[in-house]
């Protein structure tokens, strides 16, 4: 009589850190389906009010709020006070550390991040961190030389990396992107003609100067396409919630990849994360990126060099009005071909298995 051996998976665990908003959430969600595969139990740490919390125990992943400052540029009086809240989210970290035992710590950056990997640092635990956009936030800036290595987006990215640290893997995009049903997004948006379908994104808070300048050209707009509105946390308008041809949405989730699919062409902003799930989905866009003069400048340098690539048409944000946006729109659409062409020649590698791999390379044995 033969008797079957009973093999026991091996169960790693990794605690995931990132917020202050979508874009800090979303990279860690795309990694998700693969760790799992692999055996990785996944644990996340995160702010107690933040963003993330709601969109990861939404994904029924064990949640630990912790204490976390803001990290700012400019003075404000917070900052004599929020390094403490920072001190005590390293200790809380800590504590967390020493009752889930993880084998690795992955970091996506944003102000929550920094006391997550100064406690892992401090329990030899390794850390790979991601960075998006091609010159560092302050977070990532601050955590890098506790970092075992730190994955970068842009090539250009390196140079702000030191000590060999930098590893080209570029952005991990979300599988389920790529399953999004056009029929399905019209069904959502209750679209019922076939006019070329304009897809309009703020971020994850909104824009109010892009909201405005659409909402201003709606009725010329409409005359030639459908429009799906992403506008942001608070920001519907109520007067429109019936305009035929038009869906506003505050903030979207799992029909995110149905409007994806059923767009033809999207006005954005420049965030390292949507321009780069554009580029794998091919989708014509005109990027908008924040202005300098309240962000550090980073989605400027993201428009800058995808606009340079051909991936992308770019408006700044100091010359955004209704009559030019509403020109470009035209604009690209006429051209959208040429964008979809380049946008074909790219060869963008498997982001999510080379960050896996480093995962599986670094972590404790």
């Amino acid at each position: 009589m033969f008797f079957k051996r009973s093999v026991k998976v091996e169960k790693h665990k990794i605690i995931m850190t990132g917020g202050g908003s979508a874009g800090h959430v979303t990279p860690n969600l795309a990694l998700v389906p693969k760790l799992k595969t692999l055996g990785y139990e996944i644990q996340y740490i995160g702010t107690e009010a933040g963003i993330e919390r709601k969109i990861i125990e939404g994904e029924n992943i064990k949640y630990y709020p912790i204490s976390s400052g803001k990290l700012r540029r400019y003075f404000d009086m917070k900052n004599f006070t929020d390094p403490l809240k920072v001190i005590k989210g390293i200790f809380q970290a800590k504590k967390i550390m020493k009752i889930v035992k993880p084998d690795i710590v992955f970091s996506k950056g944003g102000f929550v991040s920094v006391p997550v990997v100064l406690a892992a640092y401090f329990s030899k635990i390794p850390v790979i961190a991601h960075e998006c956009d091609i010159t560092p936030g302050l977070a990532n800036k601050l955590a890098a030389p506790y970092c075992t290595k730190v994955c970068v987006t842009f090539p250009e990215a390196l140079n702000e990396i030191k000590n060999g640290k930098g590893v080209v893997t570029g952005n991990p995009i979300r599988k389920e992107l790529f399953k999004g049903s056009k029929l399905k997004g019209k069904e959502i948006c209750g679209f019922k003609n076939e006019k070329p379908i304009l897809l309009v994104i703020g971020g994850s808070l909104g824009s109010k100067v892009i909201n405005e300048a659409i909402r201003t050209k709606l009725e010329k707009l409409l005359l030639q396409y459908n429009i799906i509105h992403i506008c942001g946390k608070d920001n519907l308008d109520k007067l429109l919630q019936k305009k035929n041809g038009y869906a506003q949405f505050e903030y979207v989730k799992d029909e995110l990849p149905h409007l994806l699919a059923c767009a033809d062409l999207v006005v954005s902003r420049a965030g390292a994360n949507v321009i780069f799930e554009l580029l794998a989905l091919r989708k014509p866009n005109l990027l908008i990126p924040l202005s300098a003069s309240v962000s550090r400048g980073d989605q400027i340098l993201n428009a800058r060099s995808f606009e340079k690539s051909g991936y992308s048409m770019v408006i700044q944000d100091e010359e955004l009005s209704p009559e030019y946006l509403e020109m470009k729109i035209n604009e690209l659409y006429r051209d959208s071909s040429q964008y979809v062409k380049k946008m074909k020649s790219n060869s963008t590698e498997n982001s999510i298995d080379l960050i896996v791999d480093l995962i599986e390379k670094y972590r404790k044995r």
